[in-house]
């Protein structure tokens, strides 16, 4: 009961910070965040923090999750249909898209992570959510097209495999290296016409890496 009302206050104030979405605050609201990290950290599991899971790699802020997942999420009124995820991590972003998306596909090149995503996922029941253990530079071409692509790791440019298994209408949003030589949020949106690129605020992920490890 403790971990829900913390839960809860989280999401109060992400609410309190600008995030709208009704579906993306359902599935904060849900997802237990504790279960993924460590248990030596999990009085902080609602704090708005990054927090390591390990490998180098980190849980990113929830206002930060949010704001992806409220970006995939625009403008529309019924869940997103096929997602693919790259970089697992701990699995927490891969269940909340789980809430939000008909099917998801997540990607993790870290062998390890990947098994204890699988661990943390245990027992949630998330039939629609298939954990793929791979390098996720590629994408996952078997899957495609997506209505959404997000991914946890930054890179000097966005591969143009994401954005050819985007579908028509469908929406990538990814941190990469902007225009002013610094890290964003990069979305991308696939319109029948072509693709139309928008930069926003300043991120701070960790590198995207080819091949598995």
């Amino acid at each position: 009961m403790a971990s829900q009302a913390m839960r809860l206050a989280m999401v109060r104030k992400l609410e309190a910070q600008g995030v709208k979405d009704p579906g993306v605050l359902q599935a904060l609201r849900t997802v237990e965040r504790h279960r993924f990290v460590d248990s030596a950290l999990a009085n902080q599991a609602y704090e708005d923090t990054s927090l390591p899971i390990g490998m180098g790699q980190t849980i990113s802020k929830p206002n930060v999750v949010a704001r992806m997942l409220e970006l995939l999420c625009q403008g529309r009124d019924q869940p997103l249909g096929r997602v693919l995820e790259i970089g697992t991590g701990c699995g927490y972003q891969a269940a909340l898209l789980s809430h939000l998306s008909r099917e998801v596909y997540s990607m993790e090149r870290v062998r390890s992570l990947h098994e204890r995503a699988r661990e943390n996922l245990r027992g949630m029941q998330l039939s629609n959510l298939h954990l793929l253990f791979g390098d996720g530079m590629p994408g996952f071409p078997r899957g495609a097209p997506y209505a959404a692509i997000i991914a946890a790791a930054g890179g000097e440019g966005l591969p143009s495999a994401w954005v050819d298994q985007l579908a028509v209408g469908g929406r990538l949003v990814a941190p990469a290296i902007g225009d002013a030589g610094q890290q964003r949020l990069i979305v991308i949106d696939k319109t029948r016409t072509g693709v139309v690129r928008s930069e926003l605020e300043a991120v701070m992920f960790v590198p995207l890496k080819s091949g598995i490890a």
